[in-house]
């Protein structure tokens, strides 16, 4: 099993955000990235830099509009606020009656919606060459292979069609999931980070080509909020195919087995022909961000029941922060999926 990461992708550097009024120190950081690489290595794994597939593919997901103000907004925002300011969102346009904005301070606003993607100079070259990275992963499927992991940072899964949110630029996980339908008709993408793919479920509402499934606590009082309730189920040709699967909080390994066995059983329905995995060791019980509490046997036993669907797989790296045992989760799932694809 290739993975795939490109250097570029450490290039995003925001040094804080604001987390329930307060600014405290990121949690998103290149060495997450790092960490997961040099385990990659260790374990023998072959990790490629991916090819430059083009905006296309992003496009196909994104507003095209949205994916253009990107590559120059933070020396827009340089330009006129001055190098000590953080270049987030002061203000926005509530719910979306309106048009966008001149200006890039309202531009940030109208394509941004949280403190939590400020821009830095590497920023547009790293959300590029992670949603890259996913394609790849997705072009080494289209060409035979049983499955490929794309290590992307920034992550993905929260971003939206027309905006950031919650870390995340561009959504790699959709991005590599409708890339797969060049040759596959049904694909599912299955979220198994602890947070609400809200920006999957967002973009895939509608479509009855990829089911989507995502595991969460209840997002009536966890973050992401506001999307991922059990009763969002779909519309439109996307009626019945996303499914949210609410976790208690502080749910143990067993409980978050089960209910990845109930998102699996959903998938099979389904009729999928390959499968998208947004995959987030922050499901650790000791994740700076942790909600539940899964240990690095269970992140084993995991890989193992996705393994065993033996679909075409991308593996799309979403979150899993600074906590001690992210070398050690990353390692379990990923060498347990390898050992299970032989």
């Amino acid at each position: 099993m290739k993975a795939f990461f490109d250097e570029r992708q450490l290039g995003h550097a925001p040094s804080f955000y604001f987390r329930r009024g307060a600014a405290m120190p990121h949690q998103e950081q290149p060495q997450r990235a790092e960490i997961l690489r040099d385990m990659l290595l260790r374990e023998g794994f072959e990790v490629a830099a991916p090819q430059d597939h083009g905006l296309d593919p992003i496009k196909a997901i994104h507003n095209p509009d949205y994916v253009d103000f990107l590559p120059d907004a933070h020396a827009r925002f340089v330009e006129s606020a001055g190098e000590d300011a953080l270049a987030i969102p002061t203000m926005h346009p509530g719910r979306r009656r309106g048009k966008e904005p001149a200006d890039i301070h309202g531009q940030l606003g109208w394509w941004m919606t949280d403190t939590s993607t400020p821009l830095t100079e590497g920023s547009w070259d790293a959300a590029y060459w992670s949603a890259q990275t996913a394609i790849e992963a997705a072009e080494e499927i289209l060409s035979g292979e049983r499955a490929a992991y794309a290590l992307c940072r920034p992550p993905g899964h929260h971003a939206m069609r027309d905006c950031s949110n919650g870390f995340c630029f561009f959504n790699n996980a959709c991005i590599a999931a409708n890339y797969l339908r060049q040759k596959f008709n049904k694909v599912a993408l299955i979220d198994i980070d602890v947070h609400t793919g809200n920006g999957s479920l967002d973009i895939l509402y509608e479509r009855g080509d990829i089911f989507f499934c995502s595991l969460h606590p209840d997002p009536a009082n966890y973050p992401t909020f506001y999307l991922g309730h059990a009763d969002e189920t779909g519309e439109g040709e996307g009626a019945g195919k996303s499914l949210n699967i609410l976790l208690e909080m502080g749910a143990d390994e067993a409980a978050v087995l089960e209910a990845l066995d109930r998102g699996i059983a959903a998938i099979s329905d389904f009729g999928a022909e390959a499968l998208v995995v947004s995959l987030g060791f922050d499901m650790a019980a000791d994740d700076p961000l942790a909600g539940v509490a899964v240990h690095a046997k269970g992140f084993g036993q995991m890989a193992d029941r996705l393994a065993a669907m033996s679909l075409p797989t991308v593996l799309v790296q979403e979150g899993g922060y600074l906590g001690p045992s992210l070398d050690d989760n990353a390692q379990s799932f990923l060498t347990s999926f390898r050992a299970a694809l032989k």
